[in-house]
């Protein structure tokens, strides 16, 4: 608890929570809204495209984003640093703050089966996709949409 504290009232934990600096606290939340769009955004148009969505979209064109979700989520682990460092105490005692990281860890396993065990196929357009797929892209959307829930519950329960 003791490190908490420090942490907390470290100069960069001060400057993110109480600077009034639109590169402060702003910036680094709409960081993390914007990292977190973009994973779970183009995770959905994935699990959606596998679900049979978009059927006229080739699969395959959609490996690409592979990468890019990748890039969001070190946005998004960057800037939620950050903001766990500016409030430390508080988000540590809350339980929600652990669902959502439970949440935020299973769905990027559930992201990277996806990739490994549907995207690895050198026919995946050629041949109806592997059973798994519709349970990985169900699970993929609960996932983020729990952690989403769990992130934003944090803001109102103490």
């Amino acid at each position: 608890m003791d490190f908490l504290l420090r942490l907390q009232e470290s100069s960069f934990s001060q400057w993110v929570s109480q600077s009034g600096s639109l590169w402060g606290y702003p910036t680094i939340l709409f960081l993390h809204t914007l990292g977190l769009g973009t994973v779970a955004g183009l995770n959905a148009g994935i699990d959606l495209r596998l679900l049979g969505f978009g059927r006229q979209l080739p699969l395959g064109s959609l490996k690409r984003f592979f990468p890019v979700m990748w890039i969001g989520f070190a946005v998004i682990a960057a800037s939620g640093l950050a903001l766990l460092i500016a409030d430390a105490t508080t988000k540590l005692a809350q339980p929600v703050f652990y669902v959502k990281m439970l949440f935020v860890a299973l769905a990027l396993v559930n992201m990277h089966l996806i990739k490994t065990r549907i995207f690895q196929d050198p026919l995946l357009d050629a041949r109806p996709l592997a059973s798994q797929a519709r349970l990985l892209s169900i699970s993929s959307l609960f996932f983020w949409v729990a952690a989403t829930t769990a992130g934003r519950l944090m803001a109102y329960i103490y």
